[in-house]
């Protein structure tokens, strides 16, 4: 968010941390599974997205509907590598890993590109939620 601090840690001592609670980072280890990856995988995917997709393909027909379905799955496989390489900065084995999508932006690009980014980002978020509201206006009446 705009203005909030993300909270610091100190890096590990010398030696790593002796407990098996913590990471490489001093971050408390994850717990979560392949079950529960997929479980928010699939319910990220699934959304308002999926239920215009038989509209959308109506639309476009039965050649470029999958065409258009084939070149947007090639931009998301894209972009979600992307996003998982830059999980780490600096050395994708011991780099710092970036907590959040901002920390990536801000380690990436620098502090200006990032704030940027975040003004972007939250532009996106302000339109999408007005056009949500729009939509479900319309289809109200």
């Amino acid at each position: 968010m705009v203005g909030t601090q993300q909270p610091t840690f100190s890096p590990p001592p010398a030696g790593g941390y002796k407990s098996n609670s913590f990471d490489d980072d001093g971050h408390p280890k994850r717990t979560g599974t392949m079950w529960t990856a997929s479980a928010h995988i699939i319910t990220a995917v699934i959304g308002s997205g999926v239920l215009s997709l038989a509209w959308a393909m109506a639309q476009l027909g039965w050649i470029a509907g999958p065409v258009v379905m084939l070149l947007f799955s090639s931009v998301t496989y894209f972009t979600s590598t992307f996003l998982a390489a830059c999980y780490r900065s600096g050395d994708p084995v011991s780099g710092n890993r970036n907590y959040s999508y901002i920390d990536a932006v801000k380690n990436n690009l620098g502090g200006v590109r990032a704030k940027l980014c975040e003004i972007v980002q939250y532009l996106n978020l302000f339109g999408v939620a007005i056009g949500y509201t729009i939509s479900s206006a319309i289809s109200m009446r």
